[in-house]
Order: structure tokens, then C-alpha cells, then sequence
């Protein structure tokens, strides 16, 4: 009876470890090859429990989510001999598990392969243009051809898709940073000159304008008030030629009481003859008259 239970006891730990050996689940963030005796037999990309010959067959795991990868640091050269040290990431995800697996056999293989493509691809890119295209403008142009290189040849080399290469940072190495700003100090007081001298320029021609325009108003201004003035003098000596005309004795009246407001203002002492015709009006009436 004993051994009758051991034997069903061994029993049912090897269908136990044959049924361990022969099954397994495979999640939804997970795709897995089958490999038996090392000859690949299929791919399995389909969540659920699935089935392999125990001991013989052998799954491979691996994963279908996107992955990140931090490219290492490194040092490169602008064409305009700018050294930069460029700090970038990769997106990427496992396209086709055989020949990934066939090709750099992880995630750790994968890594290293991808690293030393995106540099050197960087690298060439990198040579094509100038410091100020790499960190202004032409940036994401630059690494969208990086990618699309990078992604072509995993596709074709490690079946990995490259979903997107970016540059996290770009630095200048330290020894080089003083003298690069100090450059860039220059070149932007360079610039600025010019724009001051440029709206120097543009302020004397305006106030050149104004001054043109002020004198024109002047002078336009001065000419009527001229022609005003004349108009009314005129008027004015009219005015007083009918006025003489009318009553002549009046006029030299006024006209001499004038002269009197004139001559004798002030402490100015004028020594007169009592005959002379500048005081006939104030003598007596009939002075006048008798003359």
C-alpha cells in the first residue's frame, strides 16, 4: 500500500513538472518566439495560455510596449569647428522578435547596437551644419533625419522600430565655454550697433522732415502775414487819405498831437521857436485860420 502511494506520488509530481514545462501564459505587454534545439518554430503575439513541447522547446520573452533608451553623451564637430557635446534619447520598440533575437539576442544587445548607430549618424548629421542651425531652428529637422537613418537600418538589420530620436541637451565642452561666450557677447553687441545706428540714422531723417516742414510753415506763414500786413496798411493809408480829404484840418490835428506823444515823452528838453508850425494848434483859434 505504501509504495502503491508513492508511486502515484511521483506520478503526479512528473505530470505536475511535464505540465509546468509545457505550458505558459503569455500577457498583454509580452511577445515570445519559440525556439526548439535553437531552430526558431514561430512567434507568439497573442495574450492567453499557450502550449510547447516540455524540455525540447524553449520561449523567448519579450516585450511589445515602447522602450527608452539614453544614448551616452558624446562629443561632436559642427561645420563651423564648433565642438558640442550632445546629450540625446531613442524611442524604439520590438518590431520583428525573430531576427531581433537572431541579431543582438536582448534588450542589453539592442542597446549597445542602437547606441553606436545614433552616434554615428549624429555625428555625420552633426558635421552638415553650423552651431546656430543644431541649437536654433534647424534642430528638429536634423534629428527627424537622424531618425528616419537610424530607423531604417533597425528595421532591416535588428527588426527594432525607431519611433523617435531627440536631443535631450546640447552643452559646449567646458574649456571652450568662456571663450564662446565671449564671442557671442561681441556678436550681439555687433548687432545691436548696427540696429542703434540704424535708428539714428532714421531719426535724423525725421527730424530732418520735421525741421524741412516746420520751415516751409514758417515761411509760408511769414508771407501772408506780409501780405495781411500790406493789405492792411493799405487800407489803413486809404483810411486816412479819405480822412484827410474830408476833414484836412482835423487830420493835421491828430497828426500833431501824435508827434507831440512822440517828441516829448521822457526829461528830453527841445528848444523851440513860439513861431514854428509844430505849435500852431496851440495858440488861438484864429491863428489857423490867419494862416
Amino acid at each position: 500500500m505504501s509504495t502503491k502511494v508513492w508511486v502515484v506520488a511521483i506520478l503526479l509530481l512528473v505530470v505536475v513538472i511535464v505540465g509546468s514545462q509545457a505550458m505558459f501564459a503569455i500577457n498583454e505587454t509580452e511577445q515570445a518566439i519559440v525556439l526548439q534545439l535553437g531552430e526558431y518554430k514561430g512567434t507568439i503575439d497573442k495574450p492567453g495560455l499557450h502550449f510547447k513541447i516540455p524540455f525540447i522547446q524553449v520561449v523567448h520573452r519579450m516585450e511589445t510596449r515602447t522602450l527608452f533608451f539614453d544614448v551616452r553623451p558624446a562629443e561632436f564637430l559642427t561645420l563651423d569647428k564648433e565642438r558640442l557635446v550632445v546629450d540625446s534619447y531613442t524611442r524604439w520598440r520590438i518590431l520583428d522578435p525573430h531576427l531581433f533575437f537572431k541579431a543582438v539576442r536582448n534588450e542589453h544587445g539592442a542597446k549597445l547596437r542602437i547606441d553606436g548607430i545614433v552616434t554615428s549618424r549624429l555625428r555625420e548629421e552633426l558635421a552638415r551644419h553650423n552651431l546656430w542651425d543644431i541649437i536654433g531652428v534647424r534642430r528638429k529637422p536634423i534629428m527627424e533625419v537622424v531618425g528616419r537613418h537610424v530607423d531604417e537600418l533597425a528595421r532591416r538589420e535588428f527588426g527594432i522600430e525607431i519611433i523617435d530620436v531627440r536631443m535631450k541637451r546640447v552643452d559646449l565642452p567646458e574649456e571652450v565655454q568662456a571663450a564662446v561666450f565671449s564671442r557671442m557677447i561681441a556678436e550681439r553687441n555687433r548687432i545691436s550697433k548696427e540696429h542703434r545706428a540704424k535708428g539714428e540714422q532714421e531719426a535724423m531723417k525725421l527730424r530732418a522732415g520735421a525741421d524741412r516742414e516746420v520751415t516751409i510753415i514758417l515761411a509760408e506763414a511769414e508771407k501772408e502775414s506780409r501780405i495781411l500786413k500790406g493789405e492792411g496798411d493799405a487800407k489803413a493809408a486809404a483810411i486816412y487819405a479819405d480822412a484827410f480829404n474830408e476833414h484836412p484840418e482835423f487830420f493835421s490835428f491828430v497828426r500833431t498831437l501824435r508827434a507831440y506823444e512822440e517828441f516829448l515823452a521822457g526829461d528830453t528838453t527841445l528848444i523851440f521857436s513860439s513861431e514854428t508850425y509844430l505849435f500852431r494848434h496851440l495858440k488861438a483859434p484864429g491863428y489857423i485860420q490867419k494862416q
